[in-house]
Formats: C-alpha cells, structure tokens, sequence
C-alpha cells in the first residue's frame, strides 16, 4: 500500500507570565475576522506549561498579515519576547493551537514556527478558516461496527469470563470426594473471615491467586481504553506531543511530524520508523502506570488554552500526539492550529492530556505530554486544523497479541485499540504484532515461529479469517511473520464492493529459538504405474537441519480427470509457489481470459490466502510437464484431456468448474503438516494408465 499523507506538524510557544485564564469552556468566544488584524496590535495567548493544568498567559505583537495568494492557507505573522520565554529557550513543540486573543476577541490558533531561524518569531491560523471544519462533511464513522460502548464492552466480558470459570469449577467439584469438597469449603469460609489456613501455600492457593491476577491484568491490557470511567490511570498513558509543521510559504515553518509511542521499544520503532510515511518522527517514552487500563470520560469538558491529545492507537502500544485547545462551542472543539497528518475526514482518539514539562534545544524546544482518557472523536484533520466532537467516540479494532518464546521461557499478551483508518489498518497491525515479538523475545535473529491470526470482519461468509503459518529467518523472523497478516488486512481494507467491518484481530506468536529447517531427500511411490482415482503412498525422506533423517508416509490421489501418459508431481514445501495454473492449463489446450484474477471479490481473494500452502507443509501436486515438441504431441495431449474428462463425467454428478481451479477441491493434491519449515522441491512421475 502506497501512503501519500501530507503532514504539517506545530511548533509553539510557551508560556511567559504567571497569570492564569481560562477562556469560556461552552461557548465560542467572540472573533476577531482576519481583514481587522492590523500590525502591532497587542495580545495575549494561552496555554498550559506544567503538572499544574493552569492555563497561562504570554503576550503577543502581530507583526503582519501574509496572504500565500489563491488557494494557499491565510496565516498572521506575530511574535513575543521577555525574559521567561527567553529562559525555556523560546518556540517549543508541542504548544500548537494556543489560542491568541486581542481585546478579547480571538484572533487564531498559534500554529507554526520558523526552523533555526527566530526561536521568538511564528504564525497564527486565522479562527475564520478553522471554524469551517465544524461543519465539513463526516462519514468516516459509518461503518456498521457500533460505536464502541466502553462500560458494557467491558462488562460483558467480566461476565462472560465469569460464566466459564463457574463452568471450570463445576466440573472440578464434581471429580471430588466429598472429603475434597468439604476441605475446600473450609478454606473458603476461612478466607472470607481473613484467617489462613495450612493448605494455603505460596505453590497453592497463592498460586492459583498469583495466575488470577495474571487473567485479570492480561483482560484490562487486552480491552485497553474500554473501562468504566472509575478514574484509573492508564497501564499505557502513552506519552505523545504534537507534530511540528513547517509551511510552504514565505520562509514559513519547517515541515516534519513528531509522535510520541509507548510500548514499542527500539526494534518495533525501527519497523513503524520503515513502515510508515516518509519524514515521521517516533519518539519513545515510558508508560505512567502498570495494570490498568485507561478510562473513558463521558462527561469531559475542555476549554481554550488547555491541553488535548490525538491518538490513532492506545493501551499497550501508543502513538499519538498533543497540542492545545484553540476554542470550544458546545461539544465541538477546535485544536492544533494545522493538521496532524492532514487526512481529511478522519476517525481517530480525542483524549486530554496532562502537562509533564519541556525540554529546551538550541533550535526549538519540546512540550511534553500525558495523553490520558478518552473524551470523544477527532473527525477532522485539516491544513488548518484538527476538530472533533466531546462524548462521542470512534469505531476502533482492538487487537491483543499472545507471545510464548520457548527457548526462554517467557510469554506475555498484549492488549491496544486501533482508531478504524483503512489507511492505518494493515501497517499499525502488523507493527503492533510485530514489537509485541520483540518484546517477549530478545532477539528475533535466527529465530523460528509460529503465527496465527483470527482477524472477525463481515469480508468473508463465516465471519472469521484465521491464518495460520510457521517462518524461519536468520535476519528477523517478526519481520517475516507478519507479512500475510499484512496481505490479509490489506485485501480487507480495500475491498472494492464495500466497506468492510473489522470487529477485531486476534494473534497468536509461538517464537523458537534455532533454526526449524528440513529439506526433503526423496519420494518414493508404492507404485509406479496408476489409474485415474487411484491412491499412491510416497515414502518421503526428510533431512531436518542439524538432525538425524526422517522418514515420512504420505499418500497422494490421482486426479480422476487425469489423462493417460507421464504425470509430473512436485513434492514441496507450502510455501514454494507451484507452477501458475494458466500454464497448466495451457498445456492441457484450454485457454482462460488473462484478466480473471482481476474480478475476483475479496472474500474470493481471501479464500485463495487460507488456501495457500504453509511453510511446514509437504504438499504433492501435479507439476508442469515438458513442452510438446511438436504440434502433434500437443493435440495428442489434448485428445488425451478430452477423454479423461469424460471418463470422469460419467463417473461424477455434474459441477461448476473453476477455470482457475476450485480451492474446495480435495483430490488434485495432499498436504502432510511437518514439524519444519520446508525449504526446497523434488519431482517425481508416476505412469497413468487408461
């Protein structure tokens, strides 16, 4: 997939005087229309600058209007001064929206500095062309998924959680003696009144107790944000500030984008910093807190001048970014001043955000940020601006991740919410599996593992797509790993007859450490001479890496279409691609339209995916014949096709034939699930007989 995403990033200012104001929560202020900015007007712009969460003041002198000509953004020129702003080292990311007012009325959001030029010097958006985004068109939220409830999503799993642990128990109970039983009694009752007893051991009931904790903290990492609003801090505050923009225009602002991620420590940074569009920028920072999830607001408020975050993925892993509240008018808020990746109508994560400090460099400085409870839905991210709504909140992809890496012995699952984008799907996906790897294993070098991966969406008539596959990779194996999951996010996302619902992915990664490697000797059939139906045993000689060789049965069914003559079979691993079935039919004569793959449906392609051999699969199947050499044995061929086609319509009830081939058909090759990742091809041929 192809990523064209513009971005403007904000740098900012920070604050200058110790005075504190909020601007009205409710209600949008009164304007000041950008054709009434005149040079050396005097203003004030606020924003929040520590842990306090008090809105502060610094002034502001407009230096000018700069008009970009027809179609390019307005923006007015400004700056400031004095000896505080000169102290925290001038412009800082991560201040961007700060909304300046001039005798009251609001002027603009604060927007955009000037790379290595004047730390002091920047650029406003006029209000006039942010208030617009409030009323652009929203149809990214749409799809059939519900909009995420939060509290019941997360009740009904309790109960549901509940419901099998009480089945668990009845069973166990019901193998007991009735000594067993009333032991256990005992020590229930004891527990209730706080007494201990001698059969409570740290190995037992401290145990058990220990693995129960261990459940109930993998359940809040995998529902992520959906907690009731009891004001738990987050397991995951990812740590995120705004991106920082610089505009195309008369010596404007320098453009690049800024994220801050948590949770996906170098490796996984490294994989998103090559994944994701050109130019970004992920800074890590570590997690506020360990076991909780972070909770939804239902009833937030925001006002002018105070923080609020932006976050396509949270829990575990996070990415997202933080700016300032330019101005409010009910439930509908306006931010950041630019875009945030300048997507348009959008469905990503609005939550507040909570001040931590700056960090001050010798050409711009950085605010840094809490994102904290979801509040609502950002619906818009536009040149001038991001906009979204307070109390509603966007369709989202939970994904939880389980990872077992046996030569260590460790295993960990992994919970997040992806903000629905078929833009972000596939790569965020297979980035989050992919630094879920990285952190169970130490190292992913000549590795083996074992993937599978359940991803419900309406894109297939079972409701379910499950893949599963084994890789092996002496570079990265994670790398590797998570290609078909790519692939089948991919076909998903982009399927041309509707938009498809996700309703969520579910993977699991059992990661071995070694090589898990065989290549195959021989294969040898029971006999060499066969009629179309028959069944032929091959004794299959496998020769795993730095092993002892092994011996395998697997039998092979004769096509009962197949034609008198030489038939070529290739016994290989699942994961060789096998000769392209157009040429298979071109030697049988049969001639198919070049363009039919391309009006397959996505259920169709996806179909063809869960068909495709694995890497630990032997499979025999008919292989590619020599050419003819000569146009007589090529119609000898075809009379040949011709009359074991017959032969088996006489034998078989009439049925739809694929050109292409049918994936449900059963007889034309077998598979055998081996221990190894197969790593190579052998041929053999059996003589079919009339």
């Amino acid at each position: 997939m192809r990523y064209n995403w513009k971005r403007l990033a904000a740098a900012s200012l920070f604050a200058l005087a110790v005075q504190f104001y909020a601007p009205p929560s409710f209600a949008m202020p009164p304007i000041l229309p950008y054709n009434e900015v005149t040079e050396g007007m005097q203003g004030t712009a606020y924003t929040v600058l520590d842990t306090t969460g008090e809105v502060r003041t610094f002034p502001v002198e407009i230096v000018g209007q700069m008009e970009g000509g027809k179609g390019s953004q307005r923006m007015i020129m400004a700056r400031t001064s004095g000896n505080f702003i000169e102290h925290v080292g001038g412009v800082l990311q991560g201040m961007s929206g700060s909304p300046i007012y001039v005798d009251g009325r609001l002027v603009g959001a604060l927007a955009a500095g000037l790379k290595d030029l004047s730390p002091y010097t920047f650029f406003i958006t006029p209000i006039e062309d942010m208030i617009p985004l409030w009323s652009m068109p929203d149809t990214k939220n749409k799809t059939r998924i519900d909009t995420v409830d939060v509290v019941r999503a997360v009740e009904e799993r309790k109960k549901a959680k509940e419901k099998d642990e009480l089945r668990e128990r009845e069973k166990k109970v019901g193998k007991m003696t009735r000594a067993e039983r009333e032991a256990e009694w005992r020590d229930t009752l004891a527990a209730l009144r706080g007494e201990k007893t001698e059969e409570t051991s740290a190995s037992g009931a401290g145990a058990s107790e220990a693995q129960k904790t261990a459940d109930d903290a993998h359940d809040t990492t995998a529902d992520a944000v959906q907690s009731a609003d009891k004001g738990e801090k987050s397991s995951t505050d990812p740590v995120t500030s705004s991106p920082a923009a610089k505009k195309e225009k008369a010596h404007a602002a320098e453009e690049k984008s800024t994220f801050f991620v948590s949770g996906f420590g170098s490796a996984g940074l490294r994989y998103l910093e090559n994944n994701m569009p050109a130019g970004s920028t992920f800074l890590p920072l570590g997690t506020v807190s360990a076991n909780t999830p972070l909770p939804t607001r239902y009833d937030a408020s925001l006002a002018g001048g105070q923080p609020v975050g932006v976050a396509i993925v949270y829990g575990d892993f996070s990415i997202g970014a933080t700016g300032t509240v330019t101005a409010v008018d009910g439930k509908k808020v306006l931010a950041f001043g630019h875009s945030f990746m300048h997507k348009g109508n959008v469905n990503y994560f609005m939550t507040d955000a909570d001040v931590v400090g700056t960090i001050a460099g010798q050409s711009n400085g950085v605010k840094i940020a809490n994102i904290g409870s979801v509040i609502g839905r950002i619906n818009q991210d536009r040149e001038t601006g991001v906009a979204g709504i307070l109390g509603t909140f966007p369709t989202a992809v939970p994904i939880r991740i389980h990872v077992k890496d046996d030569a260590l012995g460790t295993e960990e699952t992994f919970g997040a919410q992806i903000a629905y984008d078929e833009d972000f799907l596939p790569v965020l996906s297979g980035s989050i599996a992919y630094a879920a790897m990285s952190r169970v294993s130490d190292s992913l070098g000549s590795s083996t593992a074992r993937i599978r991966f359940a991803i419900r969406t309406n894109a297939v008539d079972s409701g379910v797509f499950e893949r599963r596959n084994m890789y092996y990779s002496a570079a990265d194996v994670g790398q590797v790993a998570v290609t078909e999951l790519l692939q089948a996010m991919n076909m998903i996302v982009t399927n041309p007859q509707e938009e498809s619902d996700i309703l969520d992915l579910d993977v699991d990664v059992e990661l071995t450490g070694g090589r898990q490697t065989a290549v195959l000797v021989s294969a040898v059939p029971d006999k060499l001479v066969v009629k179309p139906g028959d069944t032929v045993t091959f004794k299959t000689k496998i020769r795993p890496y730095r092993k002892p060789e092994e011996m395998l049965s697997i039998p092979y069914r004769v096509p009962k279409a197949q034609p008198a003559g030489t038939l070529n079979l290739d016994i290989r691993g699942g994961g060789f691609v096998p000769v392209n079935p157009l040429a298979l039919l071109a030697q049988a004569g049969l001639e198919i339209p070049d363009d039919e793959e391309k009006f397959k449906s996505t259920a169709e392609k996806l179909d063809d995916l869960a068909a495709q051999g694995q890497n630990n699969e032997i499979i025999i199947a008919p292989g590619a014949a020599p050419a003819p050499s000569s146009e007589k044995e090529m119609k000898k061929r075809m009379r040949a096709a011709a009359k074991a086609s017959a032969r088996a319509a006489e034998r078989e009830e009439p049925k739809r034939v694929t050109l292409l081939g049918d994936p449900k058909k059963k007889d034309e090759r077998e598979k055998f699930y081996a221990p190894y990742v197969i790593e190579n091809v052998i041929h053999a041929t059996l003589k079919v007989e009339e």
